[in-house]
C-alpha cells in the first residue's frame, strides 16, 4: 500500500506539472495575439528560452533557497519514493517559470533578448525563491511572527501573491525603466493605439491557461490524499466571474473578455482551498472589473505602457487574492476559516514590496550595464527581425 500511495502521489503531482509546463503555452499565444505582427516571432522564442533557462537555474539554484535541499547526488537517491522530489521540483518549477513568463508581455516589442535572460536566471534562482521559502517553507520565522501577531500564517495556497503578485510587480519596474514603445504616446498627450494583432491567437492562449490553471490550482495540494473538489470548483466559479465582470465593465471588448478568466483565477489561487463557491465568485469578479479598470488607466492616464497589462493582471489581482482569502476564507462568510485579514495584508504587502524592491534592483542594474533596450531602429523594424531574422510569415518578406 506504501508503494502505491507513492506512486500515486508522483504520477499526481508530475500531472500537475504537466498541465502547468502546458500553461506556457497558454503564455506565449496570449502574447503572440496581442503584440503586433512584427513582434510575433520574438513573444514564441522567448516564453521557451525563459523556460530552459529557469529550469537550469531553479534545479541548481532556486529549489535549493526555497526548500534547503539540492539534486546534487547519485540518481540512486533521488529516485527514492518513486522520485517524488524531483517531479516536486519539475512541479515547483512551473510555478517558477511563470514569473518571467508574466514580465515578458509587459516588456514585449522593445525589451533586448539577453538582458531579459540575465534578468530570468537572477529572478528565478534568487529573487523568486527567496519569498516562496519564506511563504510556503517558514524560512527566517517569517511566518511564526505573522502568526504571533494575527493568530494565522499567512495563507496563499496557490500562489496569488507567491506567483503572480510577485510577477506582476516584478514586471512593474522592468516597464517602467525600459519606457513606453515608440510613438505610444504623442507630444501632444494623444494615445496611439497599438491594438491586438490577432484575437484568435490571443483566446486560443486564454484557454489554454484558463484549463492548465486547474492543475495549477487543485495539484497544488501535491499528494493525492488532499486532492479537494471544492479547489476546482472555487477555481471554476471565478474564472467564469472574472470573465463576467471584464464582459461588463470592458463593454464586449473581446481582448478584455479573455483576459477575465486569467484575473479570476489569479485572485483565487490563494484561498481557493478555503472559500465557499460564491465568495470565488465573487473574488473573481471583483478581480475581472479591477483588470479592466487598471489597465485602462495604466494605458490611457498613467502613459505605463505594459503591453499585456500584466501589472493589472498579476499584479492587482494577485494581491487582491492575497487579501480576498482572508475575507471569504472565514467561517462568517461562508468558508473553513483559520485565516487571518491581517496576515493576509501582512504577507501580501511583504510579497509586493520584495518584488518591487527587486525589479528596481535587477533592471537598474541590467540598465545602466547592459542597456534593457532596443535600438530606435531595430524596434521600428521589430523584434522578430532584429533579433531572430526571421518573421512570422517569411514566404511574405523575403528580401533579395
Amino acid at each position: 500500500m506504501q508503494a502505491l500511495q507513492q506512486g500515486s502521489n508522483a504520477l499526481f503531482i508530475l500531472l500537475g506539472g504537466i498541465m502547468v509546463l502546458a500553461m506556457h503555452a497558454g503564455f506565449a499565444f496570449l502574447e503572440l495575439g496581442t503584440v503586433r505582427k512584427k513582434n510575433q516571432v520574438n513573444a514564441l522564442v522567448k516564453i521557451l528560452v525563459d523556460f530552459s533557462v529557469s529550469t537550469v537555474v531553479y534545479f541548481a539554484v532556486g529549489y535549493g533557497v526555497a526548500y534547503g535541499t539540492h539534486f546534487f547526488v547519485g540518481a540512486e537517491e533521488l529516485a527514492a519514493e518513486n522520485g517524488y522530489e524531483l517531479v516536486r521540483f519539475f512541479f515547483l518549477l512551473t510555478f517558477a517559470a511563470a514569473i518571467p513568463a508574466i514580465i515578458s508581455g509587459g516588456i514585449a516589442e522593445r525589451a533586448r533578448f539577453y538582458p531579459q535572460l540575465i534578468a530570468t536566471a537572477v529572478i528565478v534562482g534568487f529573487v523568486y525563491p527567496f519569498f516562496e521559502g519564506v511563504a510556503w517553507n517558514h524560512h527566517f520565522g517569517v511566518q511564526a511572527w505573522i502568526q504571533s501577531l494575527t493568530g494565522a500564517e499567512f495563507h496563499d495556497f496557490a500562489g496569488s501573491v507567491v506567483v503572480h503578485a510577485m510577477g506582476g510587480w516584478l514586471a512593474l519596474p522592468a516597464v517602467i525603466l525600459l519606457g513606453a514603445r515608440s510613438n505610444r504616446y504623442r507630444k501632444d498627450g494623444a494615445v496611439s493605439a497599438h491594438p491586438p494583432s490577432n484575437i484568435p491567437f490571443l483566446a486560443l492562449g486564454a484557454w489554454i491557461l484558463v484549463i492548465g490553471w486547474f492543475g495549477f490550482n487543485v495539484m497544488s495540494a501535491q499528494t493525492i490524499d488532499k486532492i479537494s473538489g471544492l479547489v476546482a470548483v472555487n477555481s471554476l466559479m471565478a474564472m467564469v466571474g472574472g470573465t463576467l465582470a471584464a464582459l461588463a465593465a470592458g463593454k464586449n471588448d473581446p481582448g478584455f473578455v479573455h483576459n477575465g478568466p486569467l484575473a479570476g483565477l489569479v485572485a483565487v489561487c490563494a484561498g481557493s482551498d478555503l472559500m465557499h463557491p460564491l465568495g470565488a465568485l465573487v473574488t473573481g469578479g471583483v478581480a475581472g472589473a479591477v483588470f479592466v479598470v487598471m489597465f485602462t488607466l495604466t494605458q490611457n492616464k498613467w502613459k505605463i505602457d505594459d503591453v499585456l497589462g500584466v501589472w493589472p493582471l498579476h499584479g492587482l489581482c494577485g494581491a487582491w487574492g492575497g487579501i480576498a482569502a482572508g475575507i471569504f476564507g472565514s467561517k462568517a462568510l461562508g468558508g473553513l476559516g483559520g485565516v487571518s485579514l491581517g496576515a493576509q495584508f501582512m504577507g501580501t504587502a511583504m510579497g509586493v514590496g520584495w518584488a518591487l524592491l527587486a525589479g528596481f534592483a535587477v533592471y537598474g542594474t541590467l540598465k545602466a550595464t547592459l542597456g534593457l533596450r532596443l535600438s530606435q531602429e531595430e524596434e521600428f523594424d521589430g523584434a522578430d527581425l532584429s533579433i531572430h531574422r526571421i518573421g512570422a510569415t517569411p514566404d511574405r518578406e523575403v528580401n533579395w
